[in-house]
């Protein structure tokens, strides 16, 4: 009796459950918030998940409900897959989600008292951050450029290090 107990958690734990335009679709709540039906069963609030925001941002997207313990429902494989709406209402909700200034120039960047203290023009206008000095995951390489964390866990992204000039370059060498 425990082990068939055993390997149905076990069977849960491992499968995983692909999402579809025919087993799920997704409604904008009036608060802004999305809500989800799974095989005609109405689930509440979900978050929708990038497992990898950085490499694929736009594929293999976990929905977990959006409750305290954030239970995964599946894995969308694409979004593209699903229709220019329910794309769009995804989209928009992924944007808030990982909501990240793109930096356009580095005006300044300080070290001091293990942190380092950026000002930067972004997208978002003029930003002044401080991020662990030393920290590996402060700084994280991704394609041409750089994804920074700041000490809040907020990211900014230079999207392209050749874009930047000697002088900026000079200045954030030693983080990079």
């Amino acid at each position: 009796m425990m082990n068939d107990k055993l390997d149905l958690n076990v069977e849960q734990i491992t499968s995983i459950i692909r999402l579809t335009p025919e087993n799920i679709s997704f409604e904008a709540t009036p608060g802004g918030f999305i809500k989800a039906k799974f095989e005609g069963q109405d689930k509440g609030l979900v978050n929708i998940i990038r497992t990898f925001p950085l490499s694929d941002a736009d594929r293999l997207l976990s929905v977990r409900l959006a409750d305290g313990k954030q239970e995964e429902i599946g894995i969308i494989d694409a979004i593209s897959d699903f229709d220019d709406a329910t794309v769009q209402l995804l989209q928009k909700h992924l944007k808030l989600r990982y909501f990240r200034p793109k930096i356009q120039k580095i005006i300044s960047v300080k070290e001091q008292f293990g942190y380092t203290y950026w000002t930067v023009e972004t997208d978002m206008g003029l930003v002044k951050f401080a991020s662990s000095s030393g920290s590996a995951g402060s700084v994280i390489r991704h394609k041409k450029g750089v994804i920074i964390k700041d000490s809040n866990n907020n990211r900014y992204e230079l999207e392209d290090l050749s874009v930047l000039s000697a002088k900026e370059l000079k200045k954030i060498d030693l983080y990079l």
